[in-house]
């Protein structure tokens, strides 16, 4: 018994591996440290192999059989047991599956969230799957060295777990904000979030792990967080409505105005040929309304006296833009005298002003015979006949 015990102890310490009953652990750390030289390192397709002593990282070994002597693997010099004549290397191995893990549970509470519509304190919780995969192994056995128990593969994904509640945090926050939506409107981000939260997890790329993908995940809140949350949507909701109502009532306001503006424009060009004529009926109609609401009766004689008012409303309104036309030259009586539209010298009739030389307006010239006006340049009266040159009576 005792030379097949030796036999059995020297495989065991010639043949390194990771048992089948651990295949499913991200981290196998081997039991012993001690191993002697020209061992056989067996490493599945699926994982390395990292040597550590120290506190720090010795090397890294791939896939493959591997005989360990410092003929083939010069990083093992830095390992070998001195005392023993170099036969014996001490160090710790950790065997890490760089493989995706896929399915992987989470949840809890991601921690007291400002809402970033309604400014609510509320404690979201989330709960679901999702798959990841060691993508730096050096860095992943430094930064878990000491947190988990060998191995224990739930202490190793809660730890994992628990970095990346941290991103889903701010992630979470980050998305509703730029949204704008309610923590309890996430549920339709569904989409948007996955990504977001394989896209942002820094405090994972630190450690040397990446999130390949998010499975099915849900977002849930207490009733008494749920109760707050769904009231003060209701309230923005009311509001945003409110102004939206406005909204539409002033675009309504805005067309009615249009249309009424292209219905006058059309008016005064088609229909009433000149602003004057539609300003005369706007006030005949006008003065008509305004009796009207106030009572004024009479049959005829009443729509007469209406009509007497609006069209004296509409010849003071004609009145009035006629004067605000260009000053026209004024003539002195007797025509003798003219002032200069321009300079307004006061100076004798002729065809230009002796100041400034602006044209002047020419008297009017009358018939010596019938007093019929004639033109500036007639020699004879079209009404009569009679000359120029005759004098009037």
């Amino acid at each position: 018994m005792g030379v097949i015990d030796f036999v059995k102890k020297g495989v065991r310490e010639m043949m390194i591996a990771r048992p089948d009953q651990f295949k499913h652990l991200v981290v196998y750390k081997h039991p012993d440290q001690n191993f002697p030289a020209w061992s056989q390192l067996t490493i599945d397709s699926d994982e390395c192999a990292v040597f550590f002593k120290d506190g720090r990282v010795v090397g890294v070994l791939p896939p493959g059989r591997h005989t360990l002597s410092t003929q083939n693997i010069p990083f093992l010099n830095n390992i070998v047991n001195r005392f023993t004549g170099g036969d014996v290397f001490i160090s710790e191995i950790y065997f890490v599956k760089t493989a995706p893990v896929r399915s992987l549970p989470f949840g809890g509470p991601i921690g007291d969230m400002i809402d970033p519509l309604t400014g609510e304190q509320v404690t979201p919780r989330i709960f679901g799957e999702m798959s990841l995969v060691v993508t730096d192994p050096v860095r992943f056995i430094v930064g878990y060295t000491g947190q988990a128990a060998q191995g224990d593969n739930d202490a190793i994904l809660g730890w994992i777990k628990g970095l990346f509640m941290n991103g889903v945090k701010t992630t979470l926050g980050e998305l509703c904000e730029v949204e704008q939506k309610s923590l309890l409107q996430a549920v339709s981000l569904t989409t948007k979030l996955a990504h977001a939260f394989v896209a942002n997890a820094p405090e994972l790329n630190d450690v040397g792990v990446r999130i390949l993908q998010m499975g099915q995940f849900t977002l849930n809140f207490s009733d008494e967080d749920r109760q707050r949350l769904v009231a003060a949507n209701a309230e923005i909701a009311k509001a945003n409505r409110g102004v939206k109502v406005a909204e539409a009532a002033a675009k309504a306001r805005q067309f009615e105005l249009d249309q009424k503006y292209s219905q006058d424009a059309r008016y005064v060009q088609n229909l009433a040929g000149n602003y004057q004529n539609y300003a005369a009926g706007q006030a005949m109609m006008g003065a008509g309304q305004g009796m009207a609401a106030h009572g004024v009766e009479g049959g005829v004689a009443g729509a007469g006296v209406q009509m007497a008012l609006g069209v004296s409303m509409a010849n003071q309104m004609a009145a009035a833009m006629q004067s605000q036309a260009a000053p026209q030259p004024q003539f002195t009586p007797g025509g003798a005298m003219v002032l200069c539209p321009k300079c307004g010298s006061r100076q004798p009739a002729g065809k230009f002003c002796a100041e400034c030389g602006t044209a002047l307006a020419q008297p009017k010239k009358f018939c010596a015979g019938c007093g019929q006006e004639m033109a500036a340049s007639a020699k004879f009266c079209a009404n009569c006949g009679t000359s120029v040159a005759a004098e009037r009576p």
